[in-house]
């Protein structure tokens, strides 16, 4: 994203929507200009109406008569079609205003679910769902701010000025410089004098949703230190911060009303000055200072909201910003132009001189790595922290791309088919599950959304999470809170393996899948697993080396290399192998990390 943003930025963002709805923006621009010059002309009905009532004899009364309706009939059509047209272009404008705002936030949400995993590490969900969520409203001040406010001003401007100068050209250019002198002033206040605060006051606001998005998700580890005051105090700080930049940036925008409101009625006393001057010459009736009167307070109701509205806008380009830096954001991983869906029915997995580092990294986690995977074979990564069992997993799901080098799936490269077709050919049961705040039922036919409900409970049968759920008063349509914290650790593993269960898809990878059940329960579904495993190419990121007996090779990965690979009981027979030391330290009571 480029260090310097701006209204042409933001405008540009903008206009790539409207374009989408050209004829509700032209409707509701041409009525709302149509309304717009209803109101320029106003004034001169209105003194023409005076000059017909004003210094004229009881007996020459019925002559002006007709002059002085026509003038009332002239006011009253145009105050009318003032209303009507301003009516008629607010119906164009709803509409415009909820397509717009309804497609920039789903471009939002679609690019924000399609970033990369580094992006997705790095970016606090709180900060991002407050982006968006502020971003679209955002969006709602700006085009309201050029719809409701600039456009109509420009117009008033540009017609009450050439209204005056047609009649006094003194006048006309008189607030034709003071217009233009206070809408330079209004823009370099609200620019140069309460942008900056706005901008620093905004990333305040981000920081505090991103700190309260923190605590409220990390709530069970609140609970379990005490740590409730401990997060009071850090919380309150990032609050009092904000208070702060807040209270310098409100302050500004009252500053910069107070100056406005200052050169405003410094217009108001030379326009009736001049008015006046005008009279006294006899150069002026007392219909045209009625005019010019009538004429200020048009101008003057628009020129008093000018302020407002540059304020609005910079505000509002401010909070822009963070959804052109989506828009402009590289998704990192994407699908090719020509890519097919992953036709895998076997599951047979090869790396084929892949070369990899992440982003932040110097030295690549692979370099040339090579490995041939069986359609159907049990394999177990083992080896220390760091070693690369987990990034081996995040390339075969194309997290990331690989540097060089390809992986393929039953001899396709997985960089040349859409992502959606790769994934939902492998069935992932993760350490620590992740599930939705919705039913059971959904989480569970996550893997497969079309499936039936007969369907969904045979999977939960297979996983030993029927009976639980049966448990449950809802059952299945049962909502598991944010993260499926209602639920016990084992009883999200359950749900996980039932999706993996009813996903059927040819490759499966275990995160030590059985890690936060009891020891019964392990017992009760490591035959499920087994079933599970059956016919599948099967990965096991193994942590507790004691659940890698029934795989058909274990590979012990080291510094992104694989220095030994065989049976668990070929490599404890070898002396002094790599294997073998890590199985002996776990025998110790040494817990082996996961990477």
């Amino acid at each position: 994203m480029k260090d310097k943003f701006g209204f042409r930025d933001a405008a540009a963002f903008v206009g790539r929507y409207w374009l989408q709805v050209r004829w509700l923006l032209g409707g509701a621009f041409f009525t709302m200009a149509l309304a717009t010059l209803c109101d320029v002309f106003l004034p001169l009905f209105a003194g023409r109406l005076i000059d017909a009532l004003a210094d004229v004899a009881l007996s020459e009364r019925g002559a002006q008569i007709g002059a002085a309706y026509a003038a009332l009939a002239a006011f009253i059509g145009i105050s009318l079609g003032f209303y009507v047209f301003r009516e008629v272009s607010y119906r164009f404008w709803i509409p415009l205003a909820t397509i717009t705002m309804r497609r920039i936030v789903c471009d939002a949400f679609y690019r924000v679910q399609r970033f990369s995993a580094d992006w997705q590490a790095n970016a606090f969900a709180g900060a991002t769902v407050r982006k968006i969520s502020r971003g679209m409203w955002a969006y709602d001040e700006f085009a309201d701010t050029i719809y409701i406010g600039f456009l109509p001003a420009a117009i008033v401007l540009v017609g009450v000025t050439a209204n005056l100068m047609v009649h006094w050209l003194l006048m006309g250019v008189f607030v034709l410089v003071a217009s233009i002198t206070y809408v330079a002033v209004s823009i370099a206040l609200a620019s140069r004098y309460v942008a900056p605060a706005n901008v620093v006051m905004n990333k305040s606001d981000s920081a505090m949703g991103a700190a309260m998005a923190d605590a409220v998700t990390c709530n069970a580890a609140v609970k379990s230190f005490g740590a409730e005051v401990r997060e009071d105090s850090r919380f309150f700080d990032v609050a009092d911060r904000w208070r702060r930049l807040a209270r310098r940036a409100w302050s500004r925008e009252i500053n910069s009303g107070t100056v406005l409101s200052a050169m405003s009625l410094l217009l108001q006393a030379g326009l009736l000055v001049l008015a006046l001057w005008y009279w006294s010459k006899g150069l002026a009736t007392a219909g045209d200072v009625t005019f010019v009167m009538t004429s200020y307070f048009v101008v003057h109701g628009y020129l008093r909201e000018i302020g407002h509205h540059v304020r609005n806008m910079q505000k509002a380009i401010n909070e822009i910003e963070d959804l052109v830096g989506f828009e402009k954001q590289d998704i990192g991983v994407a699908d090719r132009a020509d890519a097919k869906p992953l036709a895998a029915d076997q599951g047979a997995i090869a790396f084929d001189g892949v070369t990899f580092r992440y982003g932040n990294q110097q030295q690549p986690i692979y370099a040339d790595f090579s490995l041939q995977i069986a359609a159907g074979e049990r394999v177990a990564l083992v080896g220390p922290s760091g070693s690369g069992k987990s990034t081996f997993v995040k390339l075969v799901q194309r997290l990331y791309d690989v540097d060089a080098g390809r992986i393929l799936i039953d001899g396709q490269n997985v960089a040349e088919a859409t992502q959606e077709s790769l994934r939902r050919a492998i069935a992932l049961v993760p350490q620590d599950p992740a599930l939705f705040h919705r039913s059971l039922a959904e989480n569970i036919a996550y893997a497969r959304p079309e499936a039936s409900q007969a369907e969904i409970e045979a999977a939960a049968r297979r996983a030993h999470a029927h009976d639980f759920i049966a448990r449950l008063p809802q059952g299945y349509e049962t909502l598991v809170g944010e993260r499926g914290v209602k639920l016990s650790g084992g009883e999200r593993q359950r749900v996980a393996l039932a999706r993996a269960f009813l996903a059927d898809a040819p490759i499966l990878i275990l995160d030590e899948a059985t890690s936060s059940l009891d020891s019964i329960t392990e017992t009760q579904i490591q035959e499920a697993i087994e079933e599970l495993m059956e016919g599948r190419t099967t990965i096991v990121i193994a942590h507790r080396l004691s659940t890698v007996r029934s795989v058909d090779r274990i590979l012990v990965f080291r510094d992104g290399a694989i220095v030994e690979q065989g049976s668990q009981a070929e490599l404890l027979a070898r002396q002094d192998g790599h294997f073998k030391k890590l199985h002996a330290m776990q025998v110790q009571g040494l817990v082996l990390d996961g990477s």
